[in-house]
């Protein structure tokens, strides 16, 4: 018997919508029937994201089950988005649109389930390792915000841990991250991970260095697309503040990622998912963010050992929401 699931992956930037059929006897295969992207901005609340999807797409089937990824902390069926002036509520959710099981995850969690049905493709590997067959698997990614999930294998599956690990602390490796650091304290007071480690955190870092080099910024650090712009120049070699500020965004990642794999032993591969992962690709596989990565002393070897792979299937936390809506028809 075919059933139907629905699918969404809520960013601070845009909104992915799926609606997918599941086959009772195959619930790990989905087939999506529509899949459709909203800026997020551009949407009072999720409902309304809901009900223009289900009235584009026709659909007159009942949907038996539906998860959303959202970016930030759920607590009781319920989510205060981080970088949306947003609630979201599974409950509302299911009453206003009839469907029967309605969950909401965390959008990093959402993306460690969504690595398992990722092929080799969508994988660009920085590190072979040795992976641990089960082994624990941590995956961080910066966007909108920074993001960060673990995985344990538990009842034949990998069950994904939610956390808010991008607000733990920035920490300084060097003098100029040293600078880094104070600059940005005088303007947030507490100094996060993703204040440096996103696209808001680009751009700050880029502010931060032109000041450093006695220079005007060449780009509006105010438009949407600074961020873009600003790994643009870099990759071009076309501004000397722009290439350090990507140096450093690299530098803070690999050493982020290494303090990861080493908080949750991560013999089952450390994955860079978000969306600027891709973009910058070239910038995380030239080495630099693989020597950060294993700057770790003493355990440099243990590091050396799991495998790192940076996910250019931006839509993973999608897929795995999709995956965990199926999981419902069991």
């Amino acid at each position: 018997m075919t059933r139907y699931v629905l699918a969404g992956d809520i960013g601070g930037t845009k909104t992915l919508l799926q609606l997918a059929a599941v086959e009772s006897a195959a619930i790990d295969v989905v087939d999506v029937v529509l899949q459709k992207s909203y800026a997020s901005a551009d949407h009072r609340e999720l409902g309304a994201i809901v009900q223009a999807f289900l009235h584009d797409a026709h659909f007159g089937k009942k949907i038996a089950a539906a998860c959303f990824a959202v970016a930030g902390p759920v607590i009781g069926g319920r989510a205060r988005l981080t970088n949306l002036p947003w609630q979201v509520d599974a409950e509302d959710i299911a009453r206003r649109f009839a469907i029967p099981q309605v969950e909401l995850i965390n959008d990093f969690a959402a993306v460690g389930l969504g690595l398992e049905r990722l092929s080799r493709d969508d994988l660009l590997t920085l590190q072979e390792g040795r992976r641990q067959q089960h082994g624990v698997r941590a995956a961080i990614g910066a966007g909108t915000g920074l993001g960060v999930t673990f995985l344990t294998w538990s009842g034949g599956r990998y069950i994904a841990h939610a956390s808010e690990g991008g607000h733990a602390d920035f920490a300084a490796a060097n003098e100029l991250q040293h600078r880094l650091l104070h600059h940005l304290r005088k303007r947030h007071g507490h100094v996060s991970c993703e204040r440096v480690l996103s696209g808001p955190g680009l751009i700050a870092v880029y502010e931060f260095l032109c000041a450093d080099d006695g220079r005007t910024c060449e780009i509006d650090v105010r438009s949407e697309h600074a961020a873009a712009q600003i790994a643009g120049l870099a990759k071009r070699d076309a501004d000397s503040s722009a290439a350090r500020a990507l140096d450093l965004f690299v530098d803070v990642y690999g050493a982020y990622a290494g303090s990861l794999a080493l908080i949750t032993l991560a013999s089952g591969g450390i994955y860079i998912a978000g969306g600027i992962a891709p973009k910058i690709s070239a910038h995380l596989s030239d080495g630099r963010f693989l020597n950060a990565f294993l700057d770790k002393g003493r355990y440099a070897e243990l590091l050396s050992k799991m495998p790192v792979h940076v996910v250019m299937n931006a839509e993973v936390g999608l897929i795995g929401a999709a995956a965990e809506a199926a999981l419902f028809l069991a």
